[in-house]
């Protein structure tokens, strides 16, 4: 029996996260965070005192991943997401991360019937014949606000035009990079998170991977 895969795309504090998650558990399918590869990849080289990688060194990082790092706090820091969103610009890195995650895919984890992938290029680039694509956005004013909660929350006090003018420049990147750009794949659901509750964006994802898979 083939897998059904689920791919979430779309930019950072859009809420594709939470939304993968929620997913995965209604369907008991399993979860990939994919973004999550590149800031392993990222605090790697951070940790290994290489703050300014060139392409080979951060190869050599996605090649040799040690799993515990997925769990390090350290992999949601702010330093460890602006690495992360240069080293994906890296056409090496992103080669070495492919297979991993096009498993993952194909073969879920104790034989679970189902994956959802959520990242910036899974519709287009790792899953691009998956059934169901959801591409999850909201205006920049209300993913920086999601961001500096988050944040403030952790105990950073970074003023929010700062943070809303990091987001964008990452957007920039991730939008302008050449290998796998970030944009909507061409028969994905653009799902607009900007005013809906967590709670309302669930129960239209639903509709939508039910409207596809069933």
């Amino acid at each position: 029996m083939s897998k059904i895969i689920i791919a979430i795309d779309g930019p950072a504090a859009a809420g594709k996260g939470t939304l993968a998650r929620k997913l995965a558990a209604h369907y008991d399918f399993a979860y990939l965070d994919t973004g999550s590869l590149y800031r392993a990849v990222a605090l790697t080289l951070i940790l290994s005192g290489k703050p300014d990688p060139s392409e080979s060194e951060a190869e050599d990082a996605a090649n040799n991943l040690n799993p515990a790092i997925l769990t390090d706090s350290e992999l949601r820091a702010e330093a460890t997401g602006k690495l992360a969103s240069r080293v994906a610009t890296m056409q090496k890195v992103r080669d070495a991360l492919k297979i991993f995650q096009i498993d993952f895919a194909n073969n879920p984890p104790e034989g679970q019937q189902g994956a959802v992938l959520d990242g910036r290029d899974i519709g287009t680039v790792i899953c691009p014949d998956a059934p169901c694509k959801i591409y999850v956005t909201a205006t920049d004013q209300v993913r920086a606000k999601r961001r500096w909660m988050e944040l403030s929350a952790r105990g950073d006090e970074r003023p929010f035009n700062d943070i809303l003018q990091d987001l964008i420049a990452r957007d920039r990147q991730d939008q302008q990079r050449a290998a796998a750009p970030l944009k909507p794949a061409k028969d994905a659901y653009r799902l607009d998170t900007s005013d809906l509750s967590p709670e309302a964006v669930l129960k239209k994802a639903i509709e939508i991977v039910d409207s596809r898979i069933k």
